[in-house]
């Protein structure tokens, strides 16, 4: 437990991208506006996260997530409550919510990469994870083509801080930061109606 809040820290910084529908990938050197979650009127998952671990724990009892815990935030000028779940000790899940209502802002899953001999196993469980997550909210999808999916996520934002993807409802993060860590979080979207 005791790396859980370097990993909270990291994941959460990992993910304070530049506002876009498309975001294209973008540089390390390039600097990071405010995440979309974290910008006024950002829409919520109509879940809570107690809800979400029911319905993701039932669909995925080999790949369970424990209860999140409130991180301590009293510096952070968001609104946003911030929680986290240690699945191990180089894997955590992460996520914003909404105070008041304790609506979800965003789900992340965090790999930290340690070198080791362990470090395969690791980072093929925090894939299952990541794969778990995407299917969560993308049911149709089978395990393999689940797989594909993120696989071409983490592709495309290989090598850059932060990359979106959106699909309907849904945007999908990569944050990868080397050897300090790959984020994937599945966040909602405001749709809006084409002017004609």
């Amino acid at each position: 437990m005791k790396n859980l809040p370097v990993a909270l820290l990291v994941s959460l910084a990992l993910t304070f991208p530049a506002w876009a529908e498309d975001a294209p990938a973008q540089d390390r050197s390039d600097h990071l506006p405010a995440a979309p979650y974290l910008l006024a009127g950002a829409p919520t998952f109509d879940m809570t996260i107690a809800q979400f671990r029911e319905k993701y724990n039932a669909a995925n009892p080999e790949l369970p997530l424990l209860e999140y815990r409130a991180i301590d935030n009293r510096d952070d000028k968001s609104n946003l409550t911030r929680a986290a779940s240690k699945i191990s000790e180089t894997l955590y899940a992460s996520t914003a919510l909404e105070q008041g209502t304790g609506k979800i802002k965003t789900l992340q899953i965090t790999w930290l990469p340690v070198p080791g001999p362990d470090m395969k196993a690791a980072q093929a469980r925090a894939l299952d994870y990541m794969t778990a997550l995407l299917r969560f909210f993308v049911p149709g999808l089978s395990p393999e083509d689940g797989r594909k999916k993120l696989d071409s996520l983490l592709n495309a934002g290989k090598g850059v801080r932060y990359f979106a993807r959106t699909e309907g409802a849904l945007r999908f993060v990569v944050a990868d930061n080397g050897d300090k860590g790959l984020t994937f979080a599945v966040e909602p979207i405001k749709l809006s109606l084409a002017t004609p």
